[in-house]
């Protein structure tokens, strides 16, 4: 069952990154944050974890940096802990174990991290694949989906050339095709829903914060 009930906000996304569109380009549009009726276990852990997930591009790191920061507690980003622990990027793992092997590395970072207190961990776009992914963080914190658009992304995304699985002839379908089969299963564990559109950035993180803090002193 989805863990969400719907909460609006406003939210510019060309405030959230440099290279995000802004609104001349992207069109009019709001964010609108859907949020959970209760987080997984609040009564018990006054500080729960907080998990971002959402497909690439949808400005996760950037948002769980700044969330991080206003909560007083550690940042990590789960592909950039990759990275570190293996030292290469990820499309040379990519390219020298394929999908499967980055996953399982994927996993093992992911278990390792929802071990830890008081984290904002920004996620892989895939993280949701796995079902131990899934359980890991829907078990241990509080999960906020941002949610965007294929076109959206695209914009976002179109000049990365560290995004493996848009390495391909087409990426807006590839994105298209991503979201349609990543998109339940973001919802499935999601806590908050956050989908874009418009709005600035500055009001994400203070709704998020502030929501936060109420699920979690109720």
């Amino acid at each position: 069952m989805p863990r969400a009930r719907t909460v609006h906000f406003p939210i510019l996304p060309s405030d959230l990154d440099p290279q995000w569109p802004s609104p001349r380009n992207a069109g009019a549009g709001r964010f609108f944050v859907s949020c959970g009726g209760s987080c997984y276990n609040c009564a018990v852990q006054s500080s729960p974890n907080i998990y971002l997930v959402g497909l690439m591009g949808a400005g996760k790191t950037t948002v769980g940096r700044q969330l991080a920061k206003r909560l007083g507690r550690r940042f990590a980003d789960s592909d950039h802990e990759i990275e570190a622990r293996t030292g290469v990027h990820i499309p040379l793992i990519f390219e020298i174990e394929g999908e499967a092997g980055f996953r399982e590395r994927e996993m093992q970072v992911v278990e390792s991290l929802t071990h830890e207190n008081n984290l904002v961990m920004a996620t892989g776009g895939g993280v949701v694949l796995d079902p131990r992914n899934r359980a890991n963080l829907a078990n241990t914190g509080i999960v906020i989906y941002l949610c965007a658009q294929p076109r959206q992304l695209w914009e976002r995304t179109r000049h990365n050339r560290n995004r493996p699985l848009l390495q391909v002839a087409d990426p807006l379908a590839r994105l298209q095709e991503l979201f349609v089969q990543r998109d339940p299963l973001y919802r499935e564990i999601a806590d908050i829903v956050v989908e874009s559109g418009g709005g600035a950035f500055h009001h994400l993180v203070k709704q998020i914060e502030r929501e936060v803090r109420t699920r979690c002193t109720a």
